[in-house]
C-alpha cells in the first residue's frame, strides 16, 4: 500500500483545511486509517483514526474540531480541520494498519510522506 497525503498549507487561526490521503496498490477498505502529526522538536503524535467499520476516535486536542472520514470508492481518507490553532502546526502523516492499537505508531503498517500544515496567529 502506498499512501499520498496532500492538502497542507499556510492558514490563519480559525480557518478550515481538509487533508486527503490517497491510497494505491490495493484497496484499503479493510484497513484502519489514521492521521498522526509531528511538530518541530516533538515526537509524532496521534490525531484521529477511522476503523474499517467506520468507527472513529480522536485525540483530546482535536476532538470537536477535526473530523476523519473515508471514501472507500476513492480509496481515500480525509481529515477536515476546523477552527485550527497555531498549536496544530505540524507535518501531518496518514497511516494504515490491519490490526492497530490506536495511538501506537508501531502498530501501523504503512505511512505516507506527510503534508505540512502551518497555522499563523
Amino acid at each position: 500500500v502506498q499512501l499520498q497525503a496532500s492538502g497542507g498549507g499556510l492558514v490563519q487561526a480559525g480557518d478550515s483545511l481538509r487533508l486527503s490521503c490517497a491510497a494505491s496498490g490495493r484497496t484499503v477498505r479493510n484497513y484502519n486509517m489514521a492521521w498522526f502529526r509531528q511538530a518541530p522538536g516533538k515526537e509524532r503524535g496521534f490525531v484521529a483514526v477511522i476503523r474499517w467499520s467506520g468507527s472513529t476516535y480522536y485525540s483530546d486536542s482535536v476532538k470537536g474540531r477535526f473530523t476523519i472520514s473515508r471514501d472507500n470508492a476513492k480509496n481515500t481518507v480525509y481529515l477536515q480541520m476546523n477552527s485550527v490553532e497555531p498549536e496544530d502546526t505540524a507535518v501531518y502523516y496518514c497511516a494504515a494498519g490491519t490490526s492497530v492499537v490506536v495511538g501506537i505508531t508501531q502498530s501501523y503498517n504503512y505511512w505516507g510522506q506527510g503534508t505540512l500544515v502551518t497555522v499563523s496567529s
